[in-house]
């Protein structure tokens, strides 16, 4: 009995790995699990939580070090701490290149890794000890660049997703101190690279497509800024970024019309995150000021808001085409460009009331279609969004709108009429489909 545990899990951990590798999909992986009666989400959570432990564990290894060279560092000559940085950063990386020539790569991954905070740490303090802070993004930048050739080589999603973090705080500083930094764009290629050619990650794929639609709209904010300072937000970057989300949201129904199991896990992930963003930007436009700001503002910027916009959206439409999802990307665009351009060329901020009250319908009829979709696919994470989502517009709508008792308790039984309804509606929908 022992030995056929043993089998099972071991079964159950080589699926997780023919998971991650793209080799086929959860369902198929769940599937030969069952057959054999191994527990394939045990074997998942055990794989992945044995990398974050391995993750971690080099990392306080790094940190170990670099503590007990703080400890001694004012006694130790300068010499001896400079020769000490680098040989252990040499060592380390150099270890791990002979891991990875032995076919090692696990194992040399994580000393790369490890190899990289070294780096790091070796410019932090070689800095400190010849005074070198002219530009202090500099030292980040090469702290990127030097996690990159490891990522690059071992294809891992681990090292490139620390190379471009480092490379977004560069990027980030570089803002702040009033520099736009256009060789982020470097980084998120490599993450891109390591994507397709990698293993996969999800925080990796996440972060490349924030980082993309960050440098689109930075790069927006200087072509459109007179001055060297770029931290002012313009009102044409606001169409912009929801057309960006729309170009997402076509590109993850293009990735999981792929055969590539990788790519249908990245455009489920992808559809998932681009409708938080919209409804995080709905609420936000179910707000009167912002509509009064948008009637307020100058919209300098139209000619070249409206051939940006086109480009982005043309490259959605041409990802719905691919993927057979035209007509609901192809509403999306028309909406944009409507509302658009009704608010860029209107100035009567007295509008304000009545594309507020548009947005709260659409968040409105949102939620409602999120819960009849979960009821109708049984897809109880849509249910639960949709019903989160009429209830937080109520409440906003409550502490903005409405101040009295009347008011109150009337809201208060629609939103129950509704929930009670759609519960019932799930009840007889799950009632019939167990009859079936």
């Amino acid at each position: 009995m022992r030995l056929i545990r043993l089998l099972k899990n071991d079964l159950a951990q080589e699926s997780a790995t023919w998971v991650e590798q793209g080799l086929i999909s959860r369902s198929q992986a769940e599937s030969i699990c069952a057959l054999y009666g191994a527990d394939y989400d045990a074997a998942a959570r055990g794989a992945r939580g044995q990398r974050v432990l391995v993750v971690l564990g080099y990392a306080f290894l790094g940190l170990a070090l670099i503590t007990l060279l703080s400890a001694n560092w004012d006694n130790l000559p300068r010499a001896l701490r400079m020769g000490s940085l680098v040989g252990l950063t040499a060592v380390l990386n150099g270890y791990a290149l002979w891991l990875y020539r032995g076919e090692r790569d696990r194992a040399a991954e994580g000393v790369f890794f490890l190899g990289g905070l070294a780096y790091g740490a070796s410019i932090i303090l070689i800095a400190q000890i010849y005074h070198l802070g002219e530009h202090m993004p500099d030292g980040v930048l090469w702290w990127a660049l030097g996690t990159a050739p490891a990522a690059l080589l071992l294809q891992s999603p681990v090292l490139a997703l620390l190379s471009v973090l480092l490379a977004l705080v560069w990027f980030l500083i570089e803002l702040q101190l009033g520099f736009f930094a256009p060789g982020l764009a470097f980084f998120l290629a490599l993450g891109g690279y390591v994507l397709y050619a990698g293993r996969r990650s999800v925080l990796l794929f996440l972060l490349v497509v924030a980082g993309t639609g960050l440098l689109l709209e930075v790069a927006l904010g200087v072509w459109w800024s007179n001055q060297a300072l770029v931290m002012r937000f313009r009102a044409e970057q606001f169409p912009v970024g929801v057309g960006y989300f729309i170009l997402a949201y076509a590109l993850s129904h293009l990735l999981y019309a792929q055969p590539s199991t990788k790519a249908r896990d990245y455009g489920t992930v992808l559809s998932l995150w681009t409708l938080r963003f919209a409804l995080v930007c709905a609420f936000i436009l179910s707000y009167n000021d912002v509509w009064v700001a948008a009637l307020k503002a100058h919209w300098t910027e139209q000619q070249d808001m409206w051939a940006v916009l086109c480009v982005v959206c043309g490259g959605a439409l041409v990802c719905a085409w691919r993927a057979r999802k035209l007509l609901p990307v192809l509403a999306l665009c028309i909406a944009l460009f409507v509302v658009t351009a009704a608010v860029a060329n209107g100035d009567n901020i007295e509008h304000a009331i009545y594309w507020q009250v548009l947005a709260n319908l659409t968040v409105a009829c949102f939620g409602l279609g999120l819960i009849v979709r979960g009821v109708q696919h049984g897809e109880s994470q849509s249910y639960f969004l949709g019903v989160a989502t009429v209830l937080l517009l109520a409440l906003l709508r409550y502490i903005d709108l409405i101040g009295d008792y009347v008011g109150t308790a009337v809201l208060f039984v629609v939103i129950a009429v509704v929930l009670l309804g759609a519960a019932r509606y799930w009840q007889r929908r799950h009632a019939a489909g167990s009859q079936a």
